[in-house]
């Protein structure tokens, strides 16, 4: 994470100098197009490329994070795996289910969007007449609850 920090940090000042720059280079010009003046600006949009790549991959990093911390949530409600804090009272909910049976449910949706992604269309007509038994006889429960 420091790495991506110091990176964007480092774009980020680039492209403040390039465009202190490129602003500097129009004064000195009076407001001319110059070779000069067209040279900084094209340094300056080279330099601003290289930020915006610098922001996407910190905003790619952090989208990942952000779905790792869901992820974890998930599981530990579904597992029940969650303790109280001291002081806190544990707020009766759902029951848990086991983390093997999330994970197979998981598969069975993305096989889904799988299907809904590749534009099949059958996926109802194919599903009626598919012989599984309904979504949640499917998933046997995990023997250790």
């Amino acid at each position: 994470m420091d790495s991506i920090v110091n990176s964007l940090n480092t774009a980020y000042l680039e492209y403040v100098i390039a465009a202190v720059v490129a602003l500097e280079a129009k004064e000195l010009s009076g407001g001319q197009n110059t070779a000069a003046t067209d040279a900084t600006l094209e340094n300056f949009k080279h330099i601003w490329e290289l930020f915006r790549v610098a922001c996407d991959r910190a905003k790619e990093f952090i989208e990942s994070v952000k779905q790792r911390i869901g992820s974890e949530c998930l599981v530990d409600e579904a597992t029940g795996s969650t303790t109280a804090k001291p002081g806190q009272s544990v707020v009766p909910g759902l029951p848990p289910i086991s983390a093997v049976r999330l994970e197979q449910m998981s598969k069975a949706v993305r096989w889904l969007v799988i299907e809904l992604q590749q534009g099949s269309g059958t996926i109802v007509s194919s599903s009626l007449s598919h012989p599984s038994p309904p979504f949640d006889a499917r998933f046997s429960e995990d023997p250790t609850q």
